[in-house]
């Protein structure tokens, strides 16, 4: 089955930077035919679009709020997306989710709806 496996979460202070990684297993295609999604859940508020990515990395979505601060990428022979997290602030602690459509190589980028999902990975940072 399809599993999703987030990874580098952590506590970081304002300003600071982290680096998440999901890798995906078990799929029916090559993970090149997927878009991938980042989304997060901070306590008490329900789970907002952080950003996207399509299947073969050219074409980018991102929520305003972490414009020009995030970054998405992925490695399709490693089957991994990763998100870097630059100038963070406290408004982005919060358990990040990353999640796939499975559409094989579907040409809209979604900001919800994904059919798989992650377990989470926490992300802190303190002012």
């Amino acid at each position: 089955q399809v599993q999703l496996v987030e990874s580098g979460g952590g506590l970081v202070q304002a300003g600071g930077s982290l680096r998440l990684s999901c890798v995906a297993s078990g799929l029916t295609f090559a993970f090149n035919y997927y878009n991938i999604g980042w989304s997060r859940q901070a306590p008490g508020k329900e789970r907002e679009f952080v950003v996207a990515i399509n299947w073969n990395g050219g074409h980018t979505s991102y929520a305003d709020s972490v414009k020009g601060r995030f970054t998405i990428s992925r490695d399709n022979a490693k089957n991994t997306v990763s998100l870097q997290m630059n100038d963070l602030k406290p408004e982005d602690t919060a358990v990040y989710y990353c999640a796939l459509d499975y559409r094989p190589l579907t040409a809209v980028l979604a900001t919800s709806g994904y059919d798989f999902w992650g377990q989470g990975t926490q992300v802190t940072v303190s002012s």
